[in-house]
């Protein structure tokens, strides 16, 4: 999610960003207004109050079964809220979408992350905004809070083949974090500016990383 922030807070317009998060953000610019409560359950009526409307939600929420503490309880973040949050950019009128999930997920893997991040995508398509956006990265490298060990042995060889071969051995398999944020919101953006015609657009590990390298 930071990096999205980061990415959103770079953009020339200077759209006012509303950053909803448990705790107070480091640093923010001059056209963010952070909306912080700690009660999770809270923010899809946070989400419906604000004004004016925000034309764009992105969505980056997630968490892992270890830091949940059960499969039960990284569900209601990862998929009850993510569905809960949608629902109430949909009943606030936004009309652009963008969901940050998963490569190779479907909602009939035997596998319940997979299966999971599965039902989400289906689940948000059904609400049938105006733009839909669905992310999906591979692998994710750069900096991260909530890496688990197979994880993050695999993201120090995706750093090392990405070092060595400028990128071209990692981009079909592993996308660097900021790269994915970039494309989540130059993906909005041209959603926002009128560029694509509605409906759903699943951006792939191709396009994320064309997009994020954008400079």
């Amino acid at each position: 999610g930071s990096q999205i922030l980061s990415a959103l807070q770079t953009i020339p317009q200077k759209p006012t960003i509303y950053a909803i998060a448990r705790r107070e953000l480091p640093s923010v610019a001059l056209n963010t207004k952070p909306v912080i409560e700690s009660d999770s359950t809270s923010w899809p009526n946070k989400l419906r109050s604000l004004e004016p409307t925000p034309e764009v939600f992105i969505s980056a929420l997630g968490t892992t079964r270890a830091q949940a503490g059960s499969l039960d309880a990284q569900r209601a973040i990862d998929y009850d809220l993510n569905l809960a949050l949608a629902k109430a950019a949909k009943d606030s009128g936004t009309r652009t979408y963008v969901l940050i999930s998963s490569a190779a997920v479907s909602a009939k893997s035997r596998f319940p992350y997979s299966k999971m991040k599965g039902e989400l995508e289906d689940a948000v398509k059904a609400l049938e905004f105006p733009h839909t956006i669905i992310i999906k990265p591979g692998l994710l490298v750069g900096s991260r809070q909530d890496t688990r060990v197979a994880e993050a042995t695999l993201r120090t060889v995706a750093k090392g083949l990405g070092s060595i071969s400028k990128g071209w051995l990692t981009d079909w398999w592993a996308q660097d974090v900021d790269v994915i944020g970039r494309a989540a919101v130059a993906a909005a953006l041209e959603c926002s500016e009128g560029k694509r015609e509605e409906g759903l657009w699943i951006v792939g590990q191709a396009d994320i990383v064309r997009m994020g390298s954008r400079r």
